[in-house]
């Protein structure tokens, strides 16, 4: 079966573009000029991946991206956009978009990024779904979280995070790895985006934020994971 892509963009020629060259590739695939015709053929296409441009006429497609992103926590994301600025590309990644593509761009990059983001959804499905440690039980296919029996708060890309550090419980992975697991983006300006998301985690999971026993520092490397607190000292 052919996976469904759904692309809103407002320039005619570069979404006919888009349209004719992934039709050729392959995939199913529905056009809109706006986010308001898009978010109609979200629900009814219900596709296996978004292309969004991020100026779009009326509702811009950053607002889109948060909408989406109130009831569908895995579609993968990807963004367009004419803007070049560092903190656009942070924004768009903020509000969870998974991958950022600034015009002009290759059709062939472009086809690779979303051979990419698709195989890692489809990977994401056959691995950790349920982490306990502590009091916290985590649903990473539902993307739901709980404390001492009580429902928290994570942001989508902090699940990402996690899961990535569950997955390898014990070993290091550096800011750039959980960049590259997480957001598929293998050049984004800072890192800052990863630190920000571990802290997050450590507000809501730690007991003490400050002192965290489970989600550790390695300093100079990057982060790690561990059920086991016996010995919670920081590299």
């Amino acid at each position: 079966m052919s996976k469904r892509i759904l692309i809103v963009e407002d320039d005619p020629s570069i979404r006919q573009g888009l349209e004719l060259t992934l039709l050729k590739t392959g995939y199913e695939v529905r056009t809109a000029a706006d986010a308001e015709a898009g978010e109609k053929l979200l629900l009814e296409l219900n596709p296996d991946l978004l292309i969004l441009d991020l100026m779009l006429p009326g509702r811009s497609g950053l607002e889109f991206c948060k909408r989406i992103r109130k009831r569908d926590s895995q579609l993968p994301i990807l963004m367009l956009t004419a803007l070049s600025d560092e903190s656009d590309r942070i924004l768009g990644f903020d509000l969870s978009a998974d991958d950022y593509v600034t015009k002009p761009f290759s059709l062939r990059e472009l086809e690779a990024r979303i051979r990419a983001l698709l195989r890692r959804t489809e990977a994401s499905e056959a691995v950790l779904e349920i982490l306990e440690f502590g009091d916290v039980r985590v649903d990473f296919k539902r993307y739901r979280a709980w404390k001492a029996g009580k429902k928290v708060h994570l942001p989508p890309k902090a699940y990402g995070v996690l899961q990535s550090l569950a997955r390898s419980e014990g070993d290091v992975l550096s800011r750039d790895c959980l960049l590259e697991e997480v957001w598929g983006y293998d050049s984004v300006p800072t890192t800052r985006t990863v630190d920000n998301h571990v802290a997050q985690l450590r507000s809501v999971l730690e007991d003490d934020p400050v002192n965290p026993v489970y989600l550790l520092t390695v300093h100079g490397v990057g982060y790690s994971f561990t059920r086991d607190t016996s010995d919670t000292m920081e590299a």
